[in-house]
């Protein structure tokens, strides 16, 4: 499974991206469960506010929208996971 996270906006307006491929991790369930999860909440409440981040979460081709500081727990749990691990 390929998971990409893009996020836009905040303060200086800097894009980041990373993406991370499960294939082979030890881990790889966990990650399927969390991206499965936000998958089927679909798009989040898009209406961002002044200054805060917009993301886009793609998980083998299927994308979905949501931005700062309305993140479900899942999403928000996705975003840090990836950003992280793909940096």
């Amino acid at each position: 499974m390929r998971i990409r996270v893009r996020r836009t906006g905040g303060f200086a307006g800097i894009e980041r991206s990373a993406e991370v491929d499960t294939s082979g991790r030890p881990d790889t369930g966990e990650w399927q469960t969390l991206a499965a999860t936000v998958l089927r909440e679909g798009d989040g409440d898009v209406r961002g506010v002044p200054d805060g981040f917009s993301y886009e979460i793609t998980v083998d081709g299927e994308t979905i929208r949501c931005c700062d500081p309305r993140l479900t727990e899942s999403q928000r749990a996705l975003i840090a996971k990836v950003l992280k691990e793909g940096a």
